[in-house]
């Protein structure tokens, strides 16, 4: 088989096994609504695209007139058109074709656009009834092997819209961008809060209709609207998407296993329905398989990775503390074997100058604690599973794929680490470099900034380290170089703001480790 063949089975892997009556329900046409009259505009929801591919794209909507009470729409399925234009106008229509918005995907529609041309820029949008949705835009990538010169990504995470407005999507929308990357926390999951810059009363979600309402008043905001419409976007999540810190098939918070079960595949296929995600990703149950992988012309491979679903539980109870024995153990996995052994194979075949490790909670080491005979760590993240991460970094070590670059959200602060074989050392190898992204909106503690910073000295791999601000990153790729801009907003508590860039680094084709 050839390289690019298996590039393609390897993208397409997945929930292949999917119940056929589950597949069908979304394309059967016999009792679909063809010509529905809705009570108010169906399109609240805005539309979104993502999961490019060189000849494909998904274009994704859905239909809620009433969104934060369910979506408003009767128990039927419903008709809506499509087009896909070569121009802003719509005047070019290239494809065009109708889709079916079922009751049991909440009257979502994914459409799979296929044979379009690699590495070009389209139009898109919906039709049901005599309403029309706003246009979106999308992009293919390159074809497999073309000799790509730049490509232009950013990447953000953790949207909590009780905390603050999104000016950070306000201002990414304007971004010239050919793609955004979301690394989790797309939703939070808990209850309204008496600190909420907005107003809007939530409770705690358990049920699919509660995830539907989360998800639904999240879309509502016009400035993620804009951020969705303006570029297609690759996703994956992190935890408040079910539930804060869970692990694996472990609930955070005392829920039994068959509660957490049913809470799981209620929060997977609420995330289903309201990403653009290709048909073959839909949840079987509590199972979803978001790990997958996209090519950018010889340029950059993306290995979108899923540190969630398969982890073992955080050991030594969680939370910030001096690290136990579990932590050490070589059964502990932040992606499980099978996504492990995945990740590996991809970046040995990797004909790629630069390879992308898309994922959640923080690689790098950090002793939080800046004394000098005390140890502190967040074992949430890698520093938890220190196995886990050293037969990744031996693996970048050994096997060499080009330029190996991780990009990280969860912590609500930006960074930037150099990633050591041993990070006691600081004379040992750097295997690759990770860039921290903060959050579009959710906050960091204030209290934690000065003891970070202080520890800083303990950890010399740790370059940078902000606080403070909310935002994105900006990340311009070429064939010599990978430029990094730390882009953040002057408030999320006003709906307007003003954006900057905070810091800048520079990672050289061929040269492991970051500069300013």
């Amino acid at each position: 088989m050839t390289n690019n063949k298996l590039q393609r089975r390897e993208l397409l892997l997945g929930a292949a096994a999917l119940a056929a009556g589950t597949i069908a329900s979304q394309w059967q046409t016999k009792t679909a609504i063809a010509k529905p009259k809705f009570s108010q505009y169906p399109f609240k929801l805005g539309v979104a695209s993502g999961d490019p591919l060189p000849e494909s794209v998904v274009i994704w909507t859905r239909l809620a007139p009433d969104p934060l009470e369910g979506g408003g729409m009767p128990a039927e399925s419903v008709v809506v058109q499509w087009q896909v234009a070569t121009d802003e106008n719509m005047r070019q229509i290239l494809q065009q074709g109708e889709a079916i918005a079922t009751p049991e995907f909440a009257h979502a529609v994914h459409v799979e656009v296929e044979g379009l041309q690699p590495g070009r820029w389209y139009w898109y949008r919906f039709q049901a009834g005599d309403a029309e949705s706003p246009i979106g835009r999308t992009r293919t990538t390159a074809a497999l092997n073309e000799a790509l010169g730049q490509l232009t990504f950013a990447f953000a995470s953790c949207q909590d819209w009780q905390n603050g407005y999104y000016t950070a999507h306000q201002n990414l929308a304007k971004e010239d961008v050919e793609l955004v990357v979301f690394l989790g926390d797309y939703i939070y999951d808990g209850g309204s809060r008496t600190d909420s810059v907005r107003s809007h009363r939530t409770p705690a979600a358990v049920s699919l209709a509660d995830y539907r309402n989360r998800y639904a008043l999240y879309k509502t905001d016009p400035n993620l609207q804009a951020a969705h419409a303006a570029f297609p976007w690759i996703v994956t999540w992190d935890d408040h998407e079910v539930q804060n810190n869970y692990a694996g098939d472990r609930s955070s918070f005392g829920d039994s296993p068959s509660a957490f079960g049913r809470r799981r595949a209620a929060a997977y296929q609420a995330y289903y329905e309201h990403m653009p995600l290709r048909r073959d990703r839909a949840p079987q149950g509590s199972r979803l398989q978001l790990y997958r992988r996209f090519t950018f012309g010889d340029l950059a491979q993306f290995n979108i990775l899923d540190t969630r679903q398969y982890r073992t539980q955080q050991p030594c109870g969680g939370g910030f503390k001096s690290r136990c024995q579990e932590a050490f153990a070589a059964s502990a996995t932040m992606m499980g074997h099978q996504q492990e052994q995945w990740l590996f194979r991809g970046l040995t075949r990797s004909a790629a100058r630069w390879n992308i490790l898309a994922q959640q909670t923080v690689l790098a080491q950090f002793d939080v604690d800046p004394r000098s005979r005390s140890e502190l760590f967040n074992l949430d993240q890698w520093d938890g599973y220190v196995e886990a991460r050293q037969r990744l970094l031996k693996f970048l070590a050994q096997r060499q794929p080009a330029n190996p670059i991780v990009i990280t959200g969860d912590v609500h602060s930006s960074w930037v680490h150099d990633l050591k074989l041993d990070f006691k050392n600081p004379n040992s190898p750097t295997v690759g470099t990770e860039f921290v992204g903060t959050s579009i909106s959710s906050n960091f503690p204030k209290q934690f900034i000065p003891t970070a910073t202080i520890a800083m000295s303990r950890n010399p791999h740790t370059k940078f380290f902000n606080g403070t601000y909310r935002g994105y990153v900006r990340c311009h790729l070429t064939r010599d170089r990978l430029v990094t801009n730390y882009r953040i907003v002057s408030t999320i508590r006003q709906p307007e703001a003003s954006v900057r860039t905070l810091a800048s680094f520079v990672v050289e084709n061929g040269k492991l480790g970051v500069r300013s």
